[in-house]
């Protein structure tokens, strides 16, 4: 594919995010899919690792949601906004929880890194993005997917206790088990439960 075919392209894709009155034009990222195909995007992921437009601060393709319990504020990026709450919906999980899970774990950065390994926006090891059939924990739709299963099958195993839920994933269900189904003595585990807690009821 040529230069002036790939501008081409990109030019279309930002007029057309003009045309349907967007505020401002976020990052555009491309690359070529397995299929050959050129991909465009307004996040990075594995088939998207180059970004060809340089978008706004943050704070101008971000969403203010309001808690319908506390009225708290989250800021949320745009480009995650509705995979998160799709994604709670398909695992049937309450987006709030999940929402408060990923600012707590990332601040919803998509490329995050710990010193330990743990990827992406919902902080998952890469084991735990295989036991959930994801291999490219960067990619925020697929992070997303393996850590909504995971929360989901955590909640279903410790018969929807959110704390033990939150403790197991954070410090993994076996540990949990070990403490006799109670919040591991871990301080970091002991710090963490009640931080997403707290962002989940909306507390200042």
């Amino acid at each position: 594919m040529t230069i002036l075919i790939l501008r081409l392209l990109i030019f279309m894709f930002c007029a057309g995010a003009l045309f349907f009155s967007c505020p401002s034009i976020a990052q555009v990222y491309s690359g070529v899919n397995a299929e050959g195909t050129l991909v465009l995007s307004n996040f990075s992921s594995g088939d998207t690792p180059t970004i060809v437009v340089a978008g706004p601060a943050v704070a101008e393709v971000t969403s203010q949601k309001s808690h319908p319990r506390r009225g708290i504020i989250f800021s949320i990026p745009l480009a995650l906004k509705a995979l998160v709450e799709d994604s709670a919906k398909v695992y049937g999980l309450d987006p709030l929880l999940l929402h408060a899970v990923i600012k707590a774990e990332s601040g919803y950065n998509a490329q995050a890194i710990s010193r330990k390994g743990a990827r992406g926006l919902m902080q998952l090891m890469p084991d735990t993005g295989l036991r959930f059939g994801v291999k490219n924990l960067l990619d925020p739709r697929e992070n997303l997917k393996a850590g909504a299963q995971y929360l989901r099958w955590l909640l279903t195993l410790f018969d929807g206790n959110i704390e033990l839920a939150l403790a197991g994933y954070n410090a993994g269900e076996n540990a949990v088990i070990r403490a006799g189904y109670r919040v591991p003595p871990y301080n970091e585990t002991r710090n963490y439960v009640p931080k997403v807690l707290k962002y989940y009821r909306g507390e200042p």
